[in-house]
């Protein structure tokens, strides 16, 4: 699951930054950037409480 977090939050940053210069989309791309994270907030801890 940690995984599948991770790639998810790198995609999303990708896209983000794809829209953030290619389009002006507005608040959408901000909730993009805020969503990936998130998901590397959570991935972060829990893959610290794992260990």
């Amino acid at each position: 699951m940690n995984n599948i977090l991770y790639i998810l939050a790198i995609v999303l940053v990708i896209v983000w930054a794809a829209g953030f210069f290619a389009y002006n989309a507005g608040a959408l791309i901000h909730i993009l950037l805020v969503i990936a994270i998130v998901a590397l907030l959570l991935r972060i801890i829990r893959g610290r409480r794992s260990s």
